[in-house]
């Protein structure tokens, strides 16, 4: 019954991937909402994290298909990245923006939907077979990590510049650099929280069987 559950999760991330790439391109620029026109969406980590948990969806219904094991740690990178997009719009971003505008078009998906389809979808994953090590769950940070330096470089080399052309734009350097730095340090550890919480969920709920 698992599997099967499992199954229609992952079908249904595809789909509602599917869904908000359409919403994405077709929609119109409002300079609010963290949303920008066509491939301009893919500055945000949002997008990225998403379009990723996708492509890992696609790739675990062929393997469930061909009834092969897929390592798992792909799996554990989708649900902790899209994760922590959740709970940065959620905690974070939300308050700031306002959370109506951040829920709205294709932002319903990528910032609600979809991550917490992944984060469940991981959770009921049956790991007996190919269970994360505890030391794989730093790689989850990688994406934050590599996404991080490309932002903070992007605005040394090219400025800040004005909303709503600013090259900040999630606004993490309004309360200066220092704060700026302080917050993604605090979104890698956050990523890497929701990595090890999401693994001792699925091992607890796998040793049940």
């Amino acid at each position: 019954m698992k599997k099967k559950v499992c199954f229609i999760l992952n079908l249904s991330i595809i789909v509602f991937a599917v869904i908000a790439n359409i919403l994405t391109f077709t929609g119109t620029y409002s300079g609010t909402g963290l949303t920008s026109s066509g491939f301009s969406n893919f500055k945000y980590f949002t997008v990225l994290s998403n379009e990723f948990c996708g492509l890992v969806a696609i790739a675990k219904l062929l393997f469930d298909i061909k009834h092969k094991d897929f390592p798992l740690i792909y799996k554990l990178l989708a649900a902790s990245t899209v994760g922590l997009t959740f709970l940065t719009i959620a905690a974070f971003l939300g308050p700031i923006y306002g959370h109506a505008s951040l829920y709205k078009g294709a932002n319903l998906y990528f910032h609600l939907i979809i991550p917490l389809i992944a984060m469940f979808e991981y959770i009921l994953l049956d790991s007996s077979n190919s269970f994360v090590p505890f030391k794989q769950t730093f790689i989850t940070v990688l994406p934050v990590l590599i996404y991080g330096i490309i932002y903070l470089a992007n605005i040394f080399i090219n400025g800040k510049g004005q909303r709503p052309n600013s090259n900040d734009w999630y606004g993490f350097l309004n309360w200066g650099l220092f704060a700026g730095i302080i917050i993604f340090i605090v979104l890698v550890f956050s990523t890497w929280c929701m990595a090890c919480i999401l693994r001792l969920l699925n091992q607890l709920l796998t040793s049940r069987k």
